[in-house]
C-alpha cells in the first residue's frame, strides 16, 4: 500500500485568508497598472480586442508573451520596456529638431520611490540619462542620504528632450509628454512619488498656475499615489539654505515608507 503523504497543519490559521488578501492585492494593483496604461493611451474604454485602441485610432501594443512567459517580478520592467517602445524615437514636439539623444528614464522598474524632474540638461543630453550633471550628482547624494543606492529608485523627468538652452518646457511640449510620464510612472506603480521642483510640481497636480511653495512639503496624490513636492537639485545649488527644508521633506518620504534613517 503506497505511503500517503503527512501533511503538517500550518502554524497559524490566519496564514491562508494572509495569502489569500495578499493574492487580491497584487490582482488588484496589476489590475489599477493596466487601466493607468490605457488611460495614458487616450482611452475611455478598454477594446475587445487586445491591441486595438479605442475609436479606430492607432493601435496600442498589447504584451505578446503569455503570463507564464512574464514572471510576476518582471512585469514593471516589461510593462516599462512597452512604455519605451511606444515613444519610440519620439518627434511629437519641436524639442526633437535640437535633441542630441531622448532621455526617457532610468533605475528600479519595481522602485518604492520616482523622482520625477523638469527636463534634461546639457549632460542629460549628451548622455541620454536624467540627472548626471551637478543638479544629478546632488541628487544622488540625497538619495544616498536616504540610505538608497541611485539604481534602487527610478529617475525620469517630465519633459524627455532637452529644451534649448534650458528654457522652460512649453506647455505644447509638456503636454506631448505627459502621456508616457504617467505611463511610466503606472507601469513602476510606486509607493511614492518625490516631485523635484515647480515645473514637475505643476505638471503632476495639473496646476500651471501652482506656485511650488504653497506646496512643498505637504503630502498630495497623484493618480492614487503619495506624492511629496520638493525643491529641484538645480534650486539647492543655488540656494544651500533650502537644503535643511528638503531633507526634512525626505525624511518625510522615508517616513511614509515605514523606514529608519541609516
Amino acid at each position: 500500500m503506497p505511503r500517503r503523504a503527512i501533511q503538517q497543519p500550518p502554524s497559524d490559521p490566519n496564514d491562508g485568508v494572509r495569502l489569500k488578501a495578499e493574492e487580491l492585492r497584487e490582482i488588484l494593483s496589476d489590475l489599477r497598472r493596466h487601466l493607468l496604461w490605457w488611460e495614458a493611451q487616450g482611452a475611455r474604454r478598454i477594446p475587445r480586442q487586445a491591441g486595438v485602441a479605442c475609436g479606430g485610432s492607432s493601435p496600442v501594443h498589447a504584451p505578446a508573451t503569455t503570463p507564464e512567459e512574464r514572471p510576476e517580478e518582471n512585469l514593471h520592467g516589461r510593462a516599462l520596456e512597452d512604455v519605451r517602445r511606444q515613444l519610440g524615437e519620439c518627434r511629437r514636439c519641436k524639442l526633437a529638431e535640437g535633441r542630441k539623444k531622448l532621455v526617457f528614464g532610468v533605475g528600479n522598474p519595481d522602485a518604492e520611490i520616482v523622482f520625477v524632474g523638469e527636463a534634461p540638461g546639457a549632460e542629460e543630453d549628451r548622455t541620454g540619462e536624467p540627472f548626471v550633471g551637478a543638479a544629478g550628482q546632488l541628487l544622488d547624494r540625497m538619495i544616498a542620504a536616504m540610505g538608497f543606492e541611485r539604481g534602487q529608485v527610478y529617475i525620469c523627468n517630465v519633459v524627455k528632450c532637452r529644451p534649448p538652452g534650458n528654457r522652460d518646457p512649453e506647455p505644447g511640449e509638456i503636454a506631448a509628454c505627459e502621456p508616457f510620464l504617467k505611463a511610466q510612472i503606472a507601469s513602476i506603480s510606486p509607493k511614492v512619488i518625490v516631485g523635484l521642483g515647480r515645473f514637475a510640481v505643476q505638471c503632476l497636480l495639473e496646476d500651471p498656475s501652482l506656485a511650488l511653495g504653497s506646496v512643498r512639503g505637504k503630502w498630495k496624490r497623484y493618480e492614487g499615489i503619495d506624492l511629496m513636492p520638493t525643491f529641484h537639485p538645480a534650486n539647492l545649488l543655488r540656494n544651500p539654505a533650502k537644503k535643511g527644508a528638503a531633507w526634512k521633506d525626505l525624511k518625510a518620504v522615508l517616513a511614509r515608507l515605514g523606514r529608519q534613517l541609516p
